[in-house]
This record gives C-alpha cells, structure tokens and sequence, in this order.
C-alpha cells in the first residue's frame, strides 16, 4: 500500500491514469474521494491485478497488455470480474477462455490472484504457450 500510495502522491493526476481504466478511474475517484485510503487499496488491488493478469496470459507488460486494457470491475452482485479491452480483448478470446481474478487488502499490502482458463484444447501445454 505504501508503494502505491506514494507514486499518488508525487503524480496525483498521471499515475491512476496511466494504471485504471475508465470504469475503473470512475469508481476510484469517486472512493478516494469519500476516503483516501479507500482509494489507495483501491488502486492497489487493481495494479496488483493487472499485474497477475499480465503474467498469468504469458504477456507481462508487453503489447498488446497494457495498464489500462484490463479492467477488473464489479459484477451486480460484487464479484470481480476481468473486462479487457482492444487489442488485448482480441488477443485474448484467440487463445483463452474465462478470466477468474480475486482481490485482497490489508493495511499494508493489496494482492490479486488471477486464473486464466484454456479454450478446451487439450493439445495446449504450458509449453507451448510460452512459444
């Protein structure tokens, strides 16, 4: 929390923009707001998401990942949900079925776990999507 808290406050502006979405940047702004430290779990879990995403594909960040091409939003009944956008949503249907992602915080730390299933196809190996 720390970490994150502190590239806020030397880029208050820039940096929750580089990192969120626009659904994201909306409920970010509207949490920090009511509360900074709302805020500042709230952009740690989506970073850390991003982060897990981006590894979990085999991408990093790398074209076509980028920050804000990934979104985790809420679903009506609270249940995080993976919502990606062009080029990467593209990129992703080719090669992957549903994006599982569950978010975590504490007072000093936000986590994010992300399970990426295959498209049914049993001839897909570790391997071979590192290739």
């Amino acid at each position: 929390m720390a970490r994150i808290e502190q590239a806020w406050l030397r880029h208050p502006d820039r940096f929750p923009r580089k990192i969120l979405g626009l659904e994201e940047l909306r409920v970010f702004n509207a949490r920090s707001l009511r509360d900074r430290s709302r805020g500042v779990r709230y952009l740690a879990t989506r970073f850390a998401a991003k982060e897990a995403f981006s590894k979990a594909v085999g991408l990093g960040m790398r074209s076509p990942m980028w920050w804000t091409r990934m979104q985790t939003l809420n679903a009506p009944g609270g249940r995080p949900v993976v919502v990606l956008a062009e080029p990467l949503a593209s990129w992703y249907a080719e090669r992957f079925g549903v994006a599982h992602v569950s978010l975590t915080d504490e007072s000093e730390y936000g986590a994010a776990y992300v399970v990426v299933e295959s498209r049914g196809n049993p001839d897909i190996s570790v391997s071979s999507l590192l290739d």
